[in-house]
């Protein structure tokens, strides 16, 4: 059984194509289709609060082209997510019914506490001892989510208004800031032993330009000298070098930023790199619902 998932995020919107399999007594996603359209919806929403007309028209040739791939895919259900840009967009909720019926593409607008939920959910389906506590970091373009579990049970988490996008724009003040490390250092002090997960397209990325095999994780140290030398080249130079494309190119050192601050708070050395996301967790989550159907 097929599903589609659509996660429009801050700096692009993405189709996925899956099901579930299940292998010995572990279900896990089958990836049969993916496709990524760099839409960048927070370049705008940051800055003027809205989305245009003209961002409006790209936006909805997206949904329209994900929808009529979902239809060649023969997908059982679509379902389609927004977060951080399209929660803060004054005319979201214009946009987002203007897209229903242009497309037939029902966009829900969730908080990031479900987001967080819906990329959580298949973190369980992986094989690691859950019963260890641990922490999950998703960055995105606007806002980053931070979930600490126990014994197999998540005992806090929060949404934080600090993103690749919104750092691009000169979004995120000192406050933002002290307000991360603040909450870090009520939950996660150091010295305590947190198996570390990121989650994310740019520590994927990151995983892969350091050469990582799938299961291996991130050296915190190794990950430190490349962002000083992406750091120190520009936009182009990024691209050339490490065949970055430009929508990757310009966000990767911000999140480096991010992830940089949040490792160096908690202390970790090293970072498992799933990579999964939104996606993956609506896929799954859509399953589920057909299976008590």
């Amino acid at each position: 059984m097929r599903f589609g998932a659509i996660d429009i995020g801050t700096n692009a919107a993405r189709l996925l194509i899956g099901e579930i399999e299940l292998e010995g007594k572990r279900h896990f996603i089958k990836k049969i289709s993916y496709t990524r359209i760099p839409l960048r919806l927070g370049l705008e929403v940051f800055e003027s609060g809205k989305i245009s007309s003209s961002k409006f028209t790209e936006f909805s040739k997206s949904m329209q082209a994900f929808r009529l791939i979902s239809e060649v895919f023969e997908v059982k259900e679509l379902r389609a997510c927004a977060t951080s840009a399209m929660r803060e967009a004054s005319n979201g909720k214009e946009v987002q019914k203007k897209i229903k019926k242009e497309t037939g593409v029902n966009i829900e607008i969730i908080e990031g506490s479900e987001e967080a939920k819906l990329i959580l959910s298949t973190f369980f389906l992986m094989e690691f001892d859950q019963k260890d506590p641990f922490v999950v970091i998703d960055v995105g373009g606007g806002s980053t989510e931070i979930s600490i579990f126990k014994k197999g049970e998540k005992v806090a988490a929060q949404s934080f208004k600090i993103g690749t996008i919104r750092i691009l724009k000169g979004k995120v003040n000192r406050q933002s800031w002290e307000e991360l490390a603040d909450w870090i250092n009520k939950y996660l002090k150091k010295g305590h032993k947190f198996m570390t997960f990121a989650t994310g397209g740019n520590i994927n990325k990151l995983h892969k330009l350091m050469g990582m095999k799938s299961s291996e994780p991130i050296e915190v140290s190794e990950m430190l000298d490349l962002s000083k030398k992406l750091r120190k080249l520009d936009l182009e130079e990024r691209i050339s070098e490490y065949n970055l494309k430009p929508d990757r190119a310009d966000v990767i050192v911000p999140a480096c930023e991010i992830y940089e601050f949040i490792f160096n708070e908690i202390g970790t050395k090293e970072v498992f790199v799933p990579k999964i996301g939104l996606s993956d967790g609506m896929i799954y989550n859509l399953y589920q619902k057909h299976q008590k159907d």
